[in-house]
């Protein structure tokens, strides 16, 4: 399953992405670490790439996550991530939507297409009605990939995620299904 925008396409992830993974983190360690929780030595090789995959696609057949990879068409290679995650059903049909690219690539308007493909795929095929992402105040390009994506600002949550041993706030924000009113009989 390929879906394509003008200038990358995304696909979810499968075991034999792990060399390309494990490229993207090592190419990009210093930059992804600026946004993103301790990693461990182990993260950075194969096997623990392979591990992560595994762990993904688990969850993936549980309808719980789904990580899908960015590539450019001309050459597939792997450019960076998107994940849903924490994905609930029954009456709230939500999940949280969070992504890296190569440090090379930023500022293309690529992941602004991978993240509006991401959220069709979210709302088109796997019925999700809302979806939120936490990125902190200072991330503005994060920020702004968002609003281009149809995403609004709700609010601040205050010392929300551990970055590199911090508490750091993070701006939250949420795009929500359109559907039409239910009427409610008398």
């Amino acid at each position: 399953m390929h879906m394509h925008g003008g200038n990358i396409y995304v696909r979810l992830v499968k075991e034999s992405d792990a060399q390309a993974l494990l490229e993207l983190e090592v190419r990009n360690r210093e930059f992804f670490q600026l946004f993103t929780g301790k990693r461990d030595e182990h993260f950075y090789t194969l096997q623990g790439q392979l591990e992560r995959i595994r762990q993904y696609m688990t969850l993936c057949a549980e309808d719980r996550g789904y990580v899908f990879l960015v590539c450019l068409p001309q050459t597939d290679q792997v450019i960076g991530e998107v994940m849903l995650s924490e994905v609930v059903r029954y009456n709230l049909q939500s999940g949280w939507i969070g992504y890296f690219l190569d440090q090379e690539h930023n500022g293309k308007g690529f992941m602004t297409e991978a993240v509006k493909l991401v959220v069709r795929y979210a709302f088109e095929t796997l019925d999700l009605h809302r979806l939120e992402a936490g990125v902190m105040p200072h991330n503005l390009g994060s920020i702004k990939v968002l609003l281009k994506s149809g995403f609004h600002k709700e609010g601040l949550a205050r010392k929300n995620v551990k970055i590199n041993g911090r508490w750091e706030d993070h701006q939250t924000l949420a795009i929500v299904r359109e559907e039409p009113e239910e009427s409610i009989e008398p």
